[in-house]
């Protein structure tokens, strides 16, 4: 059977980042995404322009109804859209790990857009705090690291997109330790949706069983590899090619 993913995020109708990033990441990986909306977004492959989050209660059925019939080989979430909403995936996590304490969990921690636009309702870091415990993974930049407690969770790979020079360098801490640092060319342009490509790369990587050294180092060469056959639908930020080509 193909290694499913159970997917939290909001739906961009841009097609570059949230939902639609990551079923396209998951699938061209060779996992198969299950995604749950959690959030119905207003905005363009540059700025967010209104958020209007999930019923909580709808958020919970949506997931209720593909658990009770898929087997979940990992759990990958962006956006949570709302405390209301974390809080229930939170506890449907709770669950699933006590049917599966391995359970992987990839946790995509956006607090704002690259032009710092709201992408839920109240404070994203208070929507968050209830997920962290939870993550098995998680995958912010330089300044959500910074305004996160991120050192208690199990790993945490830093990504170094926000910083200076030539090359990203991007750290893998276990445990609070920092185990490798991977160094990667700075491309040339912005993008839409690159955090998203990385953290469900991630997650098709564990739900295929890699362990966490390959599964990292496997989806940060496939995120570059996006990065760097990106394409334009518009001026300004460029949308990751998830279905590669090949030259």
């Amino acid at each position: 059977m193909v290694p499913t993913v159970l997917v939290f995020a909001g739906l961009d109708p841009g097609g570059g980042a949230g939902l639609a990033a990551d079923i396209a990441a998951i699938g061209a990986l060779g996992g198969h995404a299950l995604p749950v909306v959690t959030a119905l977004t207003v905005q363009d492959n540059n700025r967010v322009h209104e958020v209007q989050p999930v019923d909580a209660g709808l958020v919970l059925r949506q997931a209720e109804a593909l658990v009770a019939c898929c087997g979940i080989d990992a759990v990958k979430i962006g956006i949570p859209g709302s405390r209301e909403n974390a809080a229930a995936i939170a506890r449907l996590l709770r669950r699933l790990r006590a049917a599966d304490p391995g359970l992987p969990v990839v946790l995509d921690p956006v607090l704002a857009s690259g032009h710092g636009d709201a992408l839920g309702k109240g404070s994203a870091i208070a929507a968050l705090a209830g997920l962290l415990p939870l993550a098995t993974v998680l995958v912010p930049n330089l300044p959500e690291a910074a305004a996160l407690d991120a050192l208690p969770c199990e790993h945490v790979l830093v990504t170094g997109g926000h910083g200076e020079g030539d090359m990203v360098v991007n750290r893998w801490l276990h445990g609070g330790v920092e185990q490798r640092a991977w160094r990667w060319p700075r491309l040339p342009h912005s993008y839409h949706g690159s955090g998203c490509t990385l953290a469900a790369a991630i997650a098709a990587r564990l739900a295929l069983g890699e362990p966490m050294a390959q599964a990292l180092e496997r989806a940060q060469d496939y995120c570059h590899q996006t990065l760097a056959q990106a394409f334009r639908i518009a001026p300004g930020q460029r949308i990751p090619r998830r279905i590669l080509q090949s030259h």
